[in-house]
């Protein structure tokens, strides 16, 4: 090969040097601007940062700038629906649904670290695969393990002898989790599982690189100070539980904000055409501020120190005037956005404890009537100040599932509940001034509750509420960890509790009352065979009427035998800056960064 050299003279090759510098500083400009700063806020501290070994939410905001998992949320599309992220397309299912294949995008490179040895490091179906081992590794004690446990083919073997020798031999081959070759994943389940669709969205699934966790692992392999993944950002600086800093990932691959769906509303296709064209991401820095008190998060906000917050819970009267903005944010061009949560509320009855729990005729009357005598209305009205609403279900708005035709939940009834205590001998026998059971032994509810000013809100309206139909109820008061351990080993009568989405799937709130899940999730101890079937038989069917009919089907069996008695769906409410662009409320994503932009043109106060 003839190569030709050409000498320039020195002033000549100076400004050759300044204009590619400038080509390239143009082209930066249009991206990943260095001088656009994004201020939000978390309300609890971070734990870390790697996706299969941290399990709170607030990491998982974090993570998700930073890894990428095969499959996310179309951004602009509602209601929810699936489409491919590092993947090159949907999943490819075998008629039974056992057999999954996924194709993984080529050209998709992690973020350069020293741990590559200054070699681009691309994406490979291979990064999948190692990840979705450390789900099941025991020595990394995932969170998450049950994403995959006891689902994969073949496994079995090679988890026996990693529980015996501490670890896992990530060579040992698989059957049923294999790359197949650079770009292309296989999974082979052992009974068909549409569900793990939704888990394959959730951070916990993404990919990581193996030489990373090699570099940076600890002695559980976690490698939580050294997040290294292929989305739009990575970690600049951290000080824990107080900043975190991203920085825009120079090698980001080339992507743009969505189109609007073809059905989208009026205001998602003005949204969608005023960041037309506008490459990912948009700000060249992100500044996480971890906040814990209400009224600092509130104050931040209002003094420019934030550009869009989550509503504080306790402090929504500051804010809202029911469902509207008070005049001091919308004299500013603040913007509410305000949905449905994919969450519900409810307290759940212990059906070990002999007071409240069993299966008789006479011990459903009672958890049914206590259903009824709670005032869910109020709880949203007052102590929630109005962001919240009856659950008319199980399964909340958002979910696979959910039916906005049914009604299986009891309503605020106390001369109802009243009357079907006294049908079912539940009277006060002593004439002490409370109801008794039936045998004429005492009745007395004992919930478990928490030493916080909102909690003693929530006992306020129990208190009252039971009182008025001549039920004693007492506190056991503990931390909130402490609560959780006695759930976990049935030491609880009754709790009062959240639980929230992590995907589209409805599954993560059937999955709480399962057989299956006693000990993990199940505080109730609920088991009914027919539910439990039902929740097995679904998981094998993909989404569709047969799969809603059975969900439906569970949702009415919870509501006759009442282990719970379930509350509120709750609102979430994000007030936004108007130099904020292209934000949309996504109820698994309340922060999604890389696809906002800041408008340079609208005053903003400089942080002080």
């Amino acid at each position: 090969m003839t190569r030709l050299w050409v000498r320039l003279q020195p002033d000549a090759f100076l400004a050759i040097l300044l204009l590619a510098f400038g080509v390239a500083t143009a082209r930066a400009a249009t991206w990943a601007d260095p001088g656009k700063t994004l201020r939000v806020m978390l309300p609890v501290a971070e734990t870390g940062f790697d996706p299969q070994a941290t399990s709170d939410l607030y990491s998982a905001h974090i993570n998700r700038a930073m890894f990428e998992t095969l499959f996310n949320y179309d951004y602009l599309a509602r209601t929810y629906k699936l489409i491919p992220n590092t993947a090159a397309a949907m999943p490819e299912i075998s008629a039974e649904g056992r057999v999954w294949t996924i194709k993984v995008r080529p050209g998709i490179h992690f973020a350069d670290d020293p741990a590559f040895k200054g070699k681009p490091r691309e994406l490979t179906a291979h990064d999948y695969v190692f990840a979705w081992k450390r789900l099941l590794d025991p020595r990394v004690r995932s969170p998450y393990l049950w994403y995959l446990n006891g689902k994969i083919a073949g496994a079995e073997a090679v988890l026996a002898k990693a529980k015996a020798d501490g670890k896992l031999d990530y060579d040992a081959e698989i059957p049923g989790l294999r790359a197949l070759d650079r770009y292309t994943i296989r999974v082979e389940l052992v009974d068909p599982d549409y569900v793990l669709m939704g888990y394959m969205s959730h951070v916990a699934m993404a990919a990581v690189a193996r030489e990373v966790i090699d570099a940076y692992g600890d002695a559980s392999t976690w490698a939580m100070a050294n997040p290294v993944g292929t989305g739009p950002f990575r970690l600049k600086e951290w000080r824990r539980g107080q900043r975190i800093v991203l920085e825009a990932n120079p090698g980001y691959r080339e992507e743009y904000f969505p189109a609007a769906p073809a059905n989208a509303a009026p205001e998602v296709r003005e949204l969608a055409a005023s960041m037309k064209g506008k490459r990912l991401p948009q700000v060249g820095r992100i500044e996480v501020s971890i906040i814990e008190e209400s009224s600092p998060q509130l104050l931040a906000f209002d003094s420019n120190a934030l550009d869009f917050a989550n509503v504080p819970p306790d402090l929504v009267a500051n804010v809202l005037d029911g469902a509207k903005l008070k005049a001091t944010f919308t004299d500013r061009r603040i913007a509410l956005h305000r949905v449905v949560r994919a969450s519900l509320s409810y307290t759940y009855f212990n059906m070990d404890d002999p007071i409240v729990g069993g299966y008789t005729k006479e011990k459903i009357a009672l958890r049914r009537a206590i259903g009824m005598a709670y005032n869910v209305d109020e709880e949203a009205r007052v102590v929630r100040q109005g962001q919240a609403e009856w659950a008319s279900q199980l399964l909340p708005p958002g979910v696979t599932g959910h039916d906005p035709k049914l009604v299986a939940n009891t309503k605020y009834d106390p001369q109802g509940a009243k009357a079907l205590l006294d049908r079912f001998g539940y009277v006060d026998k002593d004439k002490d001034g409370w109801r008794d059971l039936p045998d004429g032994k005492p009745l007395v509810l004992r919930k478990g509750t928490s030493p916080s000013a909102l909690e003693r809100q929530y006992d306020e309206l129990w208190k009252r509420n039971m009182t008025a139909v001549g039920i004693r109820i007492e506190f056991v008061t503990q931390k909130w960890p402490d609560l959780l351990k006695m759930a976990r080993l049935g030491q609880l009568q009754m709790w009062q509790l959240g639980n929230r989405a992590a995907s589209i799937e409805g599954y993560g709130f059937l999955a709480l009352l399962y057989g299956g899940s006693i000990g993990t999730q199940n505080y109730a101890r609920f088991k009914h065979a027919d539910y439990d079937r039902m929740y097995e038989e679904s998981k094998k069917l993909p989404d569709g009427p047969e799969r809603a009919k059975l969900m439906r089907q569970m949702s009415e069996i919870v509501a006759g035998y009442a282990p719970w008695k379930i509350n509120a769906y709750r609102y979430e409410n994000v007030i936004v800056y108007p130099w904020v662009q292209g934000y949309k409320l996504n109820v698994f994503n309340i922060h999604p960064w890389q696809f906002l932009d800041i408008d340079t043109k609208v005053t903003r106060k400089p942080v002080q």
